[in-house]
């Protein structure tokens, strides 16, 4: 499998979803009522919530599926997973 479709095979089934759960969440929730931690409004269009939103969910769902795709190509060259010693040396 090349790097693109590597990458692709990542960021594809994040971007699905972050679209599932920003629909989700703005199904519960207004945009228009959201507050800082500080208690001030968040001044900002629906539609700029909304943006922001999607591209928060999708880097953290990329950045999580990313993480698991690098653990488990180990014997392709990823990140290295030491192996548990065997149980007849641990007694």
């Amino acid at each position: 499998m090349g790097r693109a479709e590597r990458v692709l095979s990542v960021l594809w089934p994040a971007f699905v979803m972050a679209g599932a759960l920003e629909t989700l969440v703005f199904a519960m929730l207004d945009p228009q009522t959201l507050t800082w931690f500080g208690g001030e409004p968040v001044e900002w269009s629906r539609q700029a919530v909304y943006t922001v939103s999607f591209f928060v969910f999708w880097a953290a769902i990329a950045a999580a599926s990313a993480l698991t795709a690098a653990l488990t190509c180990a014997g392709q060259g990823g990140i290295r997973v030491p192996e548990a010693p065997p149980a007849s040396r641990l007694g």
